[in-house]
């Protein structure tokens, strides 16, 4: 099938497909016409990149995988060696969620200061100078006569 066919199936776009294969996670044929041709297994091959790609492997991650995985899930074998690869990428992860909780943490906290500050206007986040009718009317200058 051509590129637009595997496209069609998998619901993937050509440019996807064609970045899969620059990774090395996808093979094509070539005909003389300088056309891609996929067999049927691509399909697959697809669905299994995809969910891959969906737990947060990356494809550098995923050419290490795909020679050990069956199905659509796709369902990993577990040799030591894959095992230890998904263990240091589910450590990363949990890395940058705690990191991302923290900073959440923060930000709540800033927010609840800031609500209890009892402020009704706050400066604008553009780095431009905050003017309240007050300070206008002080910092106001008389017109020239």
């Amino acid at each position: 099938m051509r590129i637009g066919e595997l496209s069609r199936r998998t619901g993937v776009n050509a440019h996807q497909l064609r970045y899969y294969e620059a990774q090395g996670l996808l093979e094509a044929e070539r005909g003389t016409n300088g056309y891609r041709s996929y067999d049927e297994g691509a399909v697959l091959r697809v669905r299994q990149i995809r969910h891959l790609l969906a737990a947060g492997l990356s494809s550098e991650d995923i050419a290490y995988l795909l020679p050990c995985v069956t199905g659509e899930a796709p369902e990993i074998a577990g040799c030591p060696e894959l095992l230890a690869a998904m263990r240091s990428r589910l450590d990363r992860i949990d890395g940058q969620l705690a990191t991302l909780a923290r900073s959440r943490d923060a930000l709540a906290t800033y927010i609840d200061a800031a609500e209890r500050s009892g402020w009704e206007h706050y400066p604008p986040f553009d780095g431009t100078e905050f003017e309240t009718a007050e300070h206008a009317a002080s910092s106001a200058q008389p017109l020239p006569a």
